[in-house]
C-alpha cells in the first residue's frame, strides 16, 4: 500500500490545535456499534475493542442528485461486498483487495476529541485488518478538497490510531498508472480453473529471470489463454510487475513464488 497511494502529511501547526494535555487518553473516546447498541470506550482502552464483531456506525444512503456516488464493492480477499461513499473510496477498496487484506470495516467508529475550539467528532472511512494481523485506519479525501476542519479531524484520527497501535493514512490520490493497472488486473481476480497447467508453465518461464509479458505468454502452449492466467497470477502476486509503469506487452514480469508454490 505504501508503494501505491499518495499519503497526506499533517503539519505541526494543525496538530498543535489538538488538546492532548493531562489525561487526554481518558477524555478522548470512540463510539462503536456492537450488537444492537452503541458502546463508547475511552481512547486508552480502545485497542481492546472486538473490532471484527462491530458494524458501521452510520448507514450508507442513496438519493437523487447527491454529489457523491456510494455503492458496494465486492472484495475477493474477504468474500463479501463492502460499502463505499465515493469513487475515491471504491478505489481504496480495490487496492486493499489487491494487498490481500484480511478484513475491512467501513465507518468503523465515531471519534470524540478535543481541539482548540472545543469538542469535535469524526468517523474515519475504513479500518482494515492487514495480512499479518496489523490494523490500518484510513480516511479518503482528494488533496484539493482538504480544508482546515478536515485537517484537524485527520490529525485527531492519526493520534487515535497511534494510541491504539494502528497505522493511519489519508489517501489523497494514487501514484501514476496504479489505478489503471489495478483495474486491469482485477478483471482476473476471481478463481480460475487451470486444467491445462498454464499457471505452472508461466511461473516456470520466469524462474530464470524476468521476461516481458508478451514473451512470457508466448512461452506457453496456449498463449491466448495464458494471458488470462498471467493476469490472475499478477493480481495474486505470484508473479510481479512494476505498477508504477503502464501495463502492457512490454512490461517486465518476474517470479515471486517459491518453487514449492507452483
Amino acid at each position: 500500500m505504501d508503494d501505491l497511494l499518495i499519503p497526506y502529511g499533517c503539519d505541526t501547526v494543525v496538530r498543535g490545535l489538538l488538546r492532548m494535555r493531562g489525561d487526554w487518553l481518558r477524555r478522548w473516546a470512540g463510539t462503536w456499534l456492537l450488537g444492537e447498541g452503541k458502546i463508547t470506550w475511552p481512547l486508552r482502552d480502545m485497542a481492546s475493542v472486538p473490532v471484527l464483531a462491530s458494524r458501521p456506525v452510520r448507514r450508507f444512503t442513496w438519493r437523487a442528485r447527491q454529489g457523491h456516488r456510494p455503492g458496494l464493492q465486492f472484495m475477493v480477499s474477504t468474500g463479501r461486498h463492502h460499502g463505499f461513499e465515493s469513487l475515491e473510496e471504491q478505489r481504496l477498496l480495490l487496492a486493499l483487495d489487491f494487498s490481500g487484506v484480511v478484513e475491512v470495516l467501513p465507518q468503523p467508529f465515531e471519534l470524540h476529541f478535543e481541539h482548540a475550539d472545543g469538542l469535535g467528532c469524526h468517523v474515519p472511512d475504513f479500518l482494515a485488518v492487514m495480512p499479518g494481523g496489523g490494523s490500518w485506519l484510513f480516511d479518503v479525501r482528494p488533496a484539493k478538497l482538504i480544508k482546515l476542519a478536515d485537517a484537524v479531524k485527520f490529525a485527531a484520527a492519526e493520534e487515535a490510531a497511534t494510541a491504539c497501535g494502528w497505522r493511519y493514512s489519508v489517501v489523497t490520490g494514487w501514484r501514476a498508472h496504479v489505478l489503471t493497472s489495478l483495474d486491469h488486473l482485477s478483471s482476473q481476480r476471481r478463481s480460475l480453473q487451470d486444467r491445462l497447467g498454464l499457471e505452472h508453465e508461466l511461473i516456470e518461464a520466469v524462474t530464470a529471470g524476468p521476461r516481458t509479458f508478451a514473451d512470457l505468454v508466448a512461452a506457453t502452449r496456449w498463449p491466448v489463454m495464458a494471458r488470462a492466467h498471467a493476469t490472475h497470477l499478477l493480481w495474486h502476486r505470484r508473479l510481479g510487475v512494476d505498477l508504477g509503469k503502464p501495463l502492457g506487452d512490454g512490461s517486465l514480469v518476474w517470479c515471486t513464488s517459491r518453487r514449492g508454490d507452483v
